[in-house]
């Protein structure tokens, strides 16, 4: 079977604008990394009933998109942060909110953030004024070391190659969160959960490799642990 992978796509909304009153979009090589693992991607608004949303997918796929408001971990806005529509964090927010613990979550860019931020953390809001240096940033192939985790034991290998096009990171981490993979520098650039089966988000874009073969890995791995909880749905459904 092909598990229904849920993804939460980009919005702005612009109730003032009386043409369209704003604008969804996904970039097409998340849902055909989805696809070409072995899922059926399914776009969700934020405008979505998620409580419906949780009773349909198999696993949640979070993308990338820009800056989460420091308010919502207690700071100010660097004078670089480009704040994410609010629909659709609160869209995200909700649906983490009523989806069941032991549905499969993928985090990548600004979904690795947060699930940190969801979880209670904070970010460090602009790279630059710690590493003093930009490469994080514009699409940088760099090289990522895994630490024994779920992780490493999707992608089959203890490290791994990936565009970084970040200039946000995870600082403190939130609730039951741990790091498994940094980058030479130090920063976070993968962190998995510790009381979910499959919960893990990473800071670069895999979606923009998936010529590697490690990288393909990680969304088999993500989908088939999907696929394996809607199994297993189907098994103890009444008759």
């Amino acid at each position: 079977m092909r598990p229904f992978i849920g993804i939460t796509v980009d919005s702005i909304h612009e109730p003032g604008e009386p043409r369209t009153h704003g604008k969804l979009s996904l970039n097409w090589n998340y849902a055909q990394a989805i696809a070409d693992a072995g899922g059926n991607p399914l776009l969700i608004p934020p405008m979505a009933d998620m409580e419906a949303v949780a009773k349909i997918i198999d696993g949640w796929l979070i993308p990338g998109g820009n800056d989460i408001d420091a308010a919502r971990f207690g700071e100010e806005n660097h004078e670089t942060v480009k704040t994410i529509d609010p629909a659709r964090y609160e869209g995200e927010e909700r649906l983490y909110q009523t989806l069941a613990e032991d549905v499969p979550v993928f985090g990548i860019c600004y979904g690795c953030q947060f699930l940190n931020v969801a979880r209670g953390g904070t970010l460090i809001q602009h790279l630059p004024d710690v590493v003093e240096h930009e490469a994080h940033a514009g699409g940088t192939l760099e090289r990522y070391e895994i630490d024994e985790s779920r992780l490493q034991e999707a992608i089959g290998q203890a490290s791994i190659e990936g565009k970084s096009y970040h200039h946000q990171a995870v600082k403190s981490l939130g609730a039951n969160l741990r790091v498994v993979a940094r980058a030479g520098d130090g920063i976070v650039e993968a962190v998995e959960a510790t009381d979910r089966p499959w919960l893990i988000g990473v800071q670069w874009h895999p979606e923009r490799t998936l010529e590697d073969p490690a990288t393909r890995r990680l969304f088999e791995s993500f989908v088939n642990a999907a696929r394996r909880r809607a199994e297993s749905r189907e098994t103890l459904a009444p008759r």
